[in-house]
């Protein structure tokens, strides 16, 4: 059974599927997405594959609603992104640099294939890592959903971006650009892209990545730009591994413009939710934050950005950054 089912308390569409319990847990003696396996073969560089477990499936059958309730088809994509065949890598800042650009590449031919799909709405590309996220397999790999609707963050973000453009006649996205590129909060830049944390974070060590250029999708980026972008998120990595000298568990987040209707006044960025707040401690979402999706901060944003941007000193000559640290 698969289907979308309607929350009209929230305006959110919640995504089931009784197959997702069948889902492997950190098998001992095989990978799937290692070279030679049943659906990756050999002679790849980066994969995309079919996720297994999926939330949609372009084939999904329409359910039957009911008197008061709404549903609707769980159609569309959910599809893995194997980023490298080397399955013993940690993390994205111990890809090369080409091995990257390689990745960001995947992401932006999937966004072109899929922008013109009359059934996807929006495309979340999301990277989770480590246990404490419930990482069922270490291979290095991100996913991909190909959404019929736009989720309820993605439709909050733009709706204050147009409330914004409206009013003051620039992008909003771009102003916090400015802001933070004089700030305490800002981590690094290369010469596309900016690495910073941002004013309103949530998580203790949150960081985000904005495109200087104002694009609203990766198809928009050149291949100086690709790069550019590979090099920053595997900076962002090593810093967040780097701050508590242990590998960071965190989501990663790709936020592109929707692809029906007009999003001139958006703008491309990418958000990372590092889970520890220190070496050993766990940043919990807990009653505040689950009960009202108001979060709370522990401890003080400028401070904790200038312990990354400590960490990020420490990894640009191991990572072959091509852009600088904010000064320390």
């Amino acid at each position: 059974m698969r289907e979308l089912r309607y929350n009209p308390l929230t305006g959110q569409w919640i995504m089931v599927s009784a197959v997702r319990k069948k889902r492997p847990w950190r098998p001992k003696n095989f990978c799937p997405f290692c070279p030679g396996g049943e659906e990756t073969g050999f002679g790849w560089e980066v994969l995309l594959l079919p996720n297994k477990f999926p939330m949609l499936d372009f084939k999904a059958e329409k359910p039957q609603n009911e008197d008061f309730y709404k549903k609707a088809r769980a159609i569309g994509q959910c599809s893995v992104i194997v980023e490298t065949p080397e399955h013993n890598l940690k993390d994205l800042d111990e890809l090369s640099l080409e091995q990257m650009v390689k990745v960001v590449e995947l992401w932006k031919n999937v966004t072109m294939e899929l922008k013109d799909n009359p059934h996807v709405a929006y495309l979340a590309i999301f990277r989770n890592k480590g246990e404490e996220i419930g990482v069922s397999l270490t291979h290095p790999h991100g996913q991909l959903y190909a959404l019929p609707f736009i989720p309820l963050k993605a439709r909050l973000k733009i709706e204050n971006s147009r409330k914004h453009y409206r009013r003051f006649g620039e992008c909003l996205f771009c102003r916090i650009l400015r802001e933070e590129m004089q700030s305490e909060r800002a981590i690094y830049e290369n010469g596309s892209f900016m690495l910073f944390m941002p004013f309103f974070a949530n998580w203790p060590f949150e960081i985000h990545i904005y495109p200087k250029k104002h694009v609203q999708w990766l198809t928009q980026l050149n291949s100086e730009e690709i790069e550019d972008l590979a090099d920053i998120l595997r900076v962002a990595t090593a810093t967040l591994n780097a701050l508590f000298e242990r590998q960071m568990p965190y989501v990663m987040n790709v936020y592109q413009a929707p692809f029906k209707g007009h999003y001139d006044f958006y703008h491309l960025h990418i958000e990372f939710y590092p889970m520890l707040r220190d070496r050993n401690k766990l940043k919990y979402a807990a009653g505040i934050e689950l009960g009202t999706w108001e979060f709370t901060y522990d401890g003080v944003q400028e401070e904790n950005a200038q312990k990354l941007r400590e960490a990020c000193k420490k990894i640009l000559e191991r990572v072959e950054a091509k852009g600088r640290c904010f000064r320390v």
